[in-house]
């Protein structure tokens, strides 16, 4: 485990070497400067509710230890010292512009940051009480195996809690929501950031995501219990919750 608080770095390429991964690497390290403020306003500021609510839905125990995998610049890690001070709180991600952002970021120096893949994670088995993360599972080439190392990591009884966008459903509101996703994120990148291309992928990602029903057999799948999740911003976003089950 990483003992300070600097961006440890072994093991970041060690198995993401693909087009994939360089591309999703490559653009996040774009937008890392914008990229808080752009949640913030795509989400009319929810984006802070969400991530309370992962942190309360991850139950962490007094002392105990917290992954937040694919954690960007750090906003669930952050908010999970705040509700727990006295936790041991490792933030991880593979593009280290973002979590030089987040290094940066009030608090951000009392938090644990590693480069790592999310798909072949840095850690002992069995170590964490609970892993979050936030819009990674949208992001990885390989789902399964992206739940599968969070099991692995998880100690027995340990909770997963997962926060990621969701394909708008149908209803009345779809053609509005989708005109929002294609047309009005795309431009508001453009302006805030500067990168239009990635704000385009963001609504084409997640027409193409699985639904909520989906990420839970998912998360059955890899070994979960008691997976549920609770849906937000008109059923386009989505906090799933599963547990590794006890010895």
């Amino acid at each position: 485990m990483p003992q300070t608080h600097r961006i440890q770095t072994a093991n970041v390429t060690k198995k993401r070497s693909s087009d994939w991964g360089n591309s999703i690497r490559g653009m996040f390290g774009q937008i890392a400067g914008r990229y808080d403020l752009m949640n913030t306003l795509m989400t009319f500021g929810q984006d802070r509710v969400w991530r309370q609510c992962v942190v309360r839905e991850a139950r962490l125990p007094r002392g105990g230890r917290l992954l937040d995998a694919g954690a960007g610049t750090g906003s669930i890690a952050l908010e999970a010292r705040a509700q727990n001070p006295t936790a041991d709180i490792t933030a991880s991600d593979f593009t280290l512009a973002m979590m030089q952002v987040g290094r940066l970021r009030a608090g951000g120096n009392r938090i644990k940051w590693c480069a790592a893949d999310a798909l072949d994670l840095p850690f002992d088995a069995n170590h964490f009480d609970a892993v979050t993360s936030g819009y990674l599972i949208r992001n990885v080439a390989d789902s399964k195996r992206a739940f599968a190392e969070q099991y692995r990591v998880l100690k027995p009884g340990g909770r997963l809690v997962c926060l990621d966008t969701s394909p708008p459903g149908q209803g009345p509101l779809k053609p509005l929501i989708l005109f929002f996703l294609k047309t009005v994120i795309p431009i508001l990148g453009q302006i805030i950031s500067g990168h239009r291309s990635a704000y385009t992928y963001l609504p084409e990602s997640t027409e193409a995501f699985m639904t909520p029903g989906e990420l839970a057999a998912g998360l059955t799948a890899a070994g979960f219990q008691h997976v549920r999740y609770r849906q937000f911003m008109l059923g386009t976003m989505a906090v799933h919750v599963g547990t590794k089950p006890e010895r």
